[in-house]
């Protein structure tokens, strides 16, 4: 059972680090709405923003200014919060990685690669938090920007709502919280199950050399009492 959980942690953790990856580096966090007067499709993102025309599909993207420019709170603090996400999901697939069983290291010490899980598990956690908050943060105030316009009855001409690098962003914090949820919570539960898997292999050892020992011993004493007492019956 530990095995398998595992496995299904390792692949939440593989799919949701891309997803974190590939929602921070693409250009459709927002785009604009099907009520728009628009010809074209238009995507911003954290990094630049890109139209897309309707009729002959050409697509031309604009790069923001330098970071050292200045730019909007949200921008900035989603830039940061969703890097800090990709980094710390990264480094938690990793450390699952190594503390899978079907990798060869450390074979002979099952109790340091259970521990390595766990501290997987925890950076995956905490990598979930920057994530989440980032995008909903994100989705949140394009969402109020919107909808306040809608209320004051101001048409801009250009509507938008967040998009599917948003959803990514989302999805793969979820999954970072799912995963780091399996392999602390989940391999607590199942710490016990199977015979001599969470020991150390020093105590194993011990264990398994005390049981040879004790028959051993069991056996020269009989051997010995039995001699003793073929010479008494002689006598």
């Amino acid at each position: 059972m530990r095995d398998l959980l595992q496995y299904v942690a390792c692949f939440f953790a593989f799919f949701s680090t891309g997803f974190l990856v590939v929602a921070t580096w693409t250009d459709c966090w927002m785009v604009n709405a099907d009520d728009s007067l628009e010809v074209s499709t238009k995507c911003r993102g954290l990094w630049w923003e890109c139209v897309t025309n309707a009729f002959d599909g050409i697509r031309t993207c604009d790069e923001y200014d330098s970071i050292l420019a200045e730019h909007s709170l949200k921008l900035v603090v989603t830039r940061a919060l969703m890097i800090t996400a990709d980094i710390l999901a990264g480094f938690g697939f990793i450390t699952l990685l190594l503390g899978l069983d079907c990798v060869k290291f450390l074979p002979d010490e099952p109790y340091i690669k259970v521990r390595i899980c766990f501290v997987a598990g925890t950076t995956l956690l905490i990598a979930g938090a920057p994530g989440i908050i980032g995008s909903v943060w994100y989705a949140v105030d394009v969402y109020v920007e919107r909808s306040s316009l809608v209320l004051h009855n101001i048409f801009l001409g250009i509507q938008y709502k967040f998009g599917w690098s948003c959803w990514l962003g989302m999805a793969g914090s979820l999954g970072c919280f799912l995963a780091g949820a399996i392999l602390t919570c989940g391999l607590y539960l199942f710490k016990d199950v199977g015979p001599e898997r969470n020991y150390p292999y020093s105590t194993r050892k011990a264990y398994s050399a005390t049981a040879v020992s004790m028959p051993w011993s069991h056996a020269t004493h009989r051997t010995q009492t039995a001699k003793m007492y073929a010479v008494d019956t002689r006598v």
